[in-house]
């Protein structure tokens, strides 16, 4: 015999448990278009002084002036968990300073053309629970 499937729910989070889940996090996807075709790309990321702070294996003349960042956590067995979504205007560390700091705290995959750092600051945050409904 077999049990009926759970029904599940999506909850949304105020932007403060968004960011709260956010923070908790390490690992995500940036999320751009480029010519004409949306590209996914890895990313570590850091939340400081109001700002999110992303490494990721994209060139740095492919970023666009406002980037969406996609963080997650879903639990496939039970399809629970959260998804949070950033997006707001971006720009590429150029600073050396700072990109040293940001290159010692963030692991990258790859080192050189590629592996950029960059910021977003956040201007709208949206974050969900998925939870299973009540009875």
């Amino acid at each position: 015999m077999s049990t009926p499937p759970a029904i599940l729910r999506m909850v949304e989070v105020s932007g403060a448990e968004a960011l709260w889940l956010l923070e908790a996090s390490t690992l995500g996807r940036l999320v751009y278009t480029q010519r004409e075709l949306t590209v996914v790309r890895l990313g570590r990321h850091v939340w400081e002084f109001g700002r999110l702070v992303v490494r990721t294996p994209a060139p740095a003349a492919a970023v666009p002036e406002t980037a969406t960042y996609h963080v997650d956590e879903v639990r496939a067995a039970t399809g629970t968990g959260w998804s949070v979504t950033v997006a707001g205007p971006a720009e590429v560390i150029i600073d050396p300073d700072e990109a040293a700091h940001y290159q010692r705290t963030l692991d990258g995959w790859i080192h050189g053309p590629h592996d950029t750092l960059l910021c977003i600051h956040p201007k709208t945050v949206t974050g969900y629970r998925l939870a299973r409904a009540e009875a």
